[in-house]
């Protein structure tokens, strides 16, 4: 699934949960929904057409939600694109830094750059493996986005 389309839908509502389940309470999640409510199998022969059609398409959704959360990589890979979101739309981008106009700061492990209240904005190494792009100071509420050529 390619990054574009991993945050076309809240993958968490489908399954009827929250980031901050555990993976069993995920799993039971997708369970409930896939075995007891949606699973074509489970429809009544009488129930029409245009609902059955819903329940497939809900299967469907319910089953792409699994595949995303219920695996570690794809679910943190998912959770770092919603924080890169909701942060993008809660804190106004006040610049944007290319990575190479930060500075390296070995004994730290990170990147560090000032701001213009003073504080720094800091990047840890496992942030720029992970691709966080939006920082916020360490001082005030100003934000940036680290542009990375790689």
């Amino acid at each position: 699934m390619t990054s574009e389309n991993i945050l076309q839908k809240d993958w968490y509502e489908i399954l009827g949960a929250s980031p901050s389940h555990s993976m069993q309470e995920l799993r039971q999640n997708y369970q409930k929904l896939v075995l007891l409510q949606y699973h074509p199998d489970k429809q009544n022969a009488d129930v029409p057409v245009g609902e059955l059609e819903e329940c497939v398409q809900r299967f469907i959704e319910v089953d792409q939600a699994w595949k995303i959360l219920g695996n570690e990589e794809t679910k943190k890979e998912y959770d770092l694109q919603r924080r890169e979101v909701t942060m993008s739309q809660t804190w106004p981008v006040d610049a944007q830094v290319p990575l190479e106009d930060m500075h390296w700061v070995a004994a730290d492990q990170c990147y560090k750059y000032n701001c213009r209240c003073g504080g720094e904005y800091v990047l840890s190494k496992e942030e720029v493996e992970e691709n966080v792009f939006l920082l916020c100071c360490n001082s005030c509420s100003l934000s940036i986005e680290i542009l990375n050529g790689s």
